[in-house]
């Protein structure tokens, strides 16, 4: 049995399922932090030198809006147990800026859901996220393949880590 903090397992999301997370506030602190670390490039450094460039100002890396976007997915589905186990990502696109005072929100919809052949006890969801802006305004896409516990099963991610890689799930 998996643990007493599990909210969430596979069989809450059946394909269909749509789900919106609360919002993030994006600060100009956060973006240059980020920046500093992971991608430091000037218009994610600099608000200065960042109004002389194409963007006309300071604006969050992409990895700032993702790891944004990973954070609200995680706190809206509040999966426990063996976690949501990332698998893949495609069609991950920015066609919007993120700028500093942008309030994000993710829009989840699962658009498959299945049992794991490989891995008894897990599940295999298909995401399909969209982060939006405060104006409504996309800033993210992607589609993503997850693992997620199922219900009951006493396999979790904590005692049998899953060697996904190379293999079919």
């Amino acid at each position: 049995m998996f643990p007493a903090m599990i909210e969430r397992a596979f069989e809450d999301f059946p394909a269909g399922t749509r789900l919106e997370s609360a919002e993030i506030e994006v600060t100009e602190e956060s973006i240059i932090a980020f920046a500093k670390q992971f991608d430091p490039q000037t218009f994610h450094l600099d608000p200065a030198a960042a109004k002389k460039t194409i963007f006309g100002g300071l604006i969050a890396s992409g990895w700032h809006t993702g790891a944004i976007s990973m954070r609200l997915l995680v706190d809206t589905m509040r999966v426990g147990g063996g976690g949501i186990i990332g698998l893949g990502l495609d069609e991950l696109r920015w066609p919007t800026p993120v700028c500093p005072g942008d309030r994000l929100r993710v829009e989840i919809e699962i658009i498959a859901a299945r049992l794991c052949r490989s891995r008894p006890g897990f599940g295999i969801i298909q995401i399909r996220s969209v982060t939006r802006n405060q104006r409504d305004e996309v800033v993210q896409t992607f589609v993503a393949s997850a693992m997620l516990p199922v219900r009951g099963s006493s396999r979790t991610a904590e005692t049998e880590p899953p060697q996904t890689r190379g293999k079919e799930t």
